[in-house]
């Protein structure tokens, strides 16, 4: 029997038609606004890499906020910016790549981080992103995901939290453990875009370090 996620997460042609009627359907959440929230715009940018579709994860310069830590490209909304604006704008700021409204498939919930910002996911599709130019003063490097990774069963990992609770792991590879709020919307993403799951993260556990 052939597995339905061959196509989508295989060929980017594939994964562009599914994500699009995918994100189209969701009914994303906002969070609303209050006197001391920030807000900020991340990519979940699908590219071709290897040969498959991969999305682009960051690790952060070792320097600064959320130093060293693995993260999306995106940060802080400017003054008159959408959350889609910004999360454009940060991509080409922070690795280079070139990218417009046409190419947004739609956006997953926003994530109410402990660091007091709400984070809204942009999907991304770039048929030819051409080179990277990471940012060295806000990238320390730069990182594939092939969807079919994401899509694995032993990838997300749930680990017992003493209050009851569970934390999520997204294991990417063998060294490569993220954590909410990145790990919680590159599940999200997992879920509603790949697997056609209507799921939610905004409860997701946070490890304290990620506030800082």
């Amino acid at each position: 029997m052939s597995d339905p996620l061959d196509g989508p997460v295989d060929d980017l042609a594939a994964f562009h038609r599914l994500a699009a009627e995918r994100l189209a359907s969701f009914a994303h959440t906002t969070v609303p606004d209050a006197p001391d929230l920030r807000r900020a715009g991340v990519v979940l940018c699908v590219v071709e890499h290897g040969g498959v579709p991969s999305v682009i994860v960051i690790k952060r310069a070792y320097r600064g906020r959320n130093a060293g830590q693995w993260g999306l490209p995106g940060g802080r909304l400017e003054p008159g910016e959408s959350p889609e604006e910004a999360a454009l704008r940060e991509l080409r700021e922070e690795i280079g790549l070139e990218a417009g409204p046409g190419d947004v498939l739609g956006r997953l919930d926003d994530f109410p981080a402990a660091s007091g910002f709400a984070i809204t996911p942009v999907v991304v599709a770039l048929e030819d992103p051409g080179p990277l130019r990471p940012s060295p003063d806000e990238v320390h490097s730069v990182h594939y995901a092939t969807l079919r990774k994401l899509a694995a069963d032993d990838t997300p990992m749930w680990v017992p939290q003493e209050d009851g609770g569970r934390l999520l792991q997204m294991w990417l590879g063998p060294r490569w453990r993220v954590h909410a709020p990145t790990g919680a919307m590159l599940w999200q993403f997992r879920e509603v875009v790949l697997l056609g799951r209507d799921v939610r993260v905004a409860d997701f556990v946070q490890p304290d370090w990620t506030r800082h």
